[in-house]
């Protein structure tokens, strides 16, 4: 059983960022993109505050955030690593299922990670994703390096939006109709 202080807040900083960017995309009426909420279960509470204190998570979440950009529907996780190495473990197999069911939908589903040390974000689309988990999966690597990653596919934020990754989807989109 996981609970709410031993992992479930990592990468709070990031989502904040792309949670940001959503307003500012919504805003723009470019895309409707909403958080998915991880249902969890009170454990503890603090009386005086209300605040939750310890928790556990219900059952297996699916990704991050899931909406529509322009018609196309999305769905994508937010990562950070503060490494060159991102370890699979990350990913969870029931994510994978369902990113492997939304692409067969017409979706497009994508990681979007944020290499902390580096300062820059990287859009991981999920056929890659996949390539990287199949590897794994046949007694590969259970984990993939930086330099493994299509240069086309690493951005920075840039002045009014924190986390562009539209651009990506547009880029991805792009090479999907080649």
């Amino acid at each position: 059983m996981a609970t709410w202080k031993s992992r479930g807040l990592r990468g709070s900083t990031f989502e904040e960022l792309i949670n940001r960017t959503n307003e500012i995309y919504e805003n723009s009426h470019l895309c409707l993109i909403q958080k998915v909420p991880t249902p969890i279960t009170p454990i503890r509470m603090d009386e005086e505050s209300r605040h939750i204190t310890l928790a556990y998570f219900d059952k297996k979440s699916t990704v991050d955030y899931i909406g529509v950009v322009q018609g196309i529907p999305v769905c994508f996780d937010a990562k950070e690593c503060n490494t060159d190495t991102f370890p699979l473990q990350n990913v969870h197999q029931h994510q994978i299922e369902f990113m492997e069911k939304f692409e067969r939908q017409q979706g497009i589903a994508f990681l979007l990670i944020h290499y902390t040390k580096r300062d820059t974000y990287y859009y991981l689309r999920f056929e890659v994703l996949f390539s990287f988990w199949k590897r794994a999966q046949d007694g590969g690597r259970k984990s993939f390096r930086i330099e493994e990653l299509e240069d086309a596919y690493f951005f920075q934020g840039k002045p009014g939006v924190l986390v562009p990754y539209l651009d990506m989807i547009q880029q991805d989109l792009s090479q999907r109709d080649t």
